[in-house]
């Protein structure tokens, strides 16, 4: 029984702990999505919508690697990812058979979901995918920002976020991540490369947070053939400190990875193809030589972060007309910088 017999437009189909997104691309197994390489998954949904029929090696081949000249050792090499990620022979468990000089078949038994059962609820989303900080359940003063750098990212790919230090350009960038969670079904990707003192390590730290096995000294032929068919955001976090390599790796994704967006932090910007630079301003802080009341104060973000961070240290602090020329003075002789705010204020 094909899809198509089934119905004609599933959510996802299901085979022994597998759902298989169709139209999403995506392989899930007990609601974790798998990371199968693009090829693979592509010949999984051809033997999936053609199951318990024999389909063969020139068939795949066509459909998989169209106009482009493959033998059949790549699509060996395929099937036994497959084959891998699905666990053949566990437990007895058969999904894809060979048929010797015909093709292939796949076995497993399958049933469907319809659109109204449909796939990719809020809760199976990771809840951190790969190396995302916790979102913080409060931001002062930059809403703005992460709506503006997400429509921005999805339209452009590729955007920087570009600023002094301790302005907020971390914050703001795992923000985004969460933002754009459900929209990358989850496939978000945070590495920070500001503990990096080697710029040859790049690559590698990136492929090691994608789960990567790294068996060279350059890790970014295979970090690009695993990202090339695939729909994910990576947010390469402090840049600034390896731009050249974080530049080239940007790059070389950008141009081969056609689905991926990413998002850098940097102190300056990458200066490459295709970037959109956004430049994270200070927090706004009242005037010099204005003298305004305790509630028309605290209407400055700056002096909003200083506020709220005073409480979150578990201190009485009640902001009023006293203490409001001095916190004013305090958060704008400190430029409006989130990291110098947070620091006075826990003081």
């Amino acid at each position: 029984m094909s899809i198509e017999a089934s119905q004609r437009s599933p959510a996802y189909v299901s085979f022994g702990p597998f759902k298989l997104f169709v139209e999403q691309r995506l392989l899930e197994r007990s609601g974790v999505p798998l990371h199968l390489g693009g090829r693979a998954l592509e010949i999984l949904i051809v033997l999936v919508e053609r199951a318990n029929k024999v389909v063969s090696k020139e068939e795949l081949l066509e459909r998989v690697w169209p106009n482009v000249a493959v033998d059949e050792g790549s699509l060996r090499v395929q099937i036994a990812a497959i084959r891998k990620m699905l666990g053949e022979g566990e437990a007895g468990a058969r999904y894809v058979t060979t048929l010797s000089g015909r093709g292939y078949c796949f076995v497993a038994p399958l049933s469907y979901a319809g659109p109204s059962q449909l796939a990719h609820p809020k809760h199976q989303i990771p809840e951190h995918p790969q190396g995302l900080p916790a979102r913080l359940r409060r931001m002062v003063g930059r809403a703005d920002a992460v709506y503006e750098i997400s429509d921005l990212l999805m339209d452009k790919r590729f955007v920087t976020i570009a600023g002094t230090g301790g302005i907020g350009k971390t914050t703001v960038a795992v923000s985004v991540g969460h933002q754009l969670l459900e929209e990358f079904a989850g496939a978000v990707c945070f590495v920070d490369l500001g503990t990096l003192s080697d710029p040859l390590l790049v690559p590698g730290a990136v492929a090691t947070m994608m789960g990567l096995p790294v068996r060279s000294d350059d890790a970014t032929p295979g970090l690009i053939n695993y990202l090339r068919d695939r729909r994910m955001l990576l947010i390469l976090d402090s840049c600034e400190h390896v731009i050249g390599a974080a530049a080239a790796l940007v790059e070389s994704v950008y141009s081969a990875a056609l689905r991926v967006h990413v998002l850098a932090t940097s102190r300056e910007s990458l200066r490459i193809e295709g970037e959109q630079v956004y430049r994270l301003s200070p927090l706004d802080s009242p005037p010099v030589g204005v003298e305004l009341p305790a509630d028309r104060i605290l209407e400055f973000r700056a002096v909003q972060l200083f506020v709220e961070r005073v409480r979150a240290g578990g201190r009485s602090f009640e902001f009023n007309d006293h203490y409001a020329g001095l916190v004013g003075e305090i958060c704008r002789k400190l430029d409006g910088i989130a990291l110098a705010i947070e620091l006075a204020a826990g003081r």
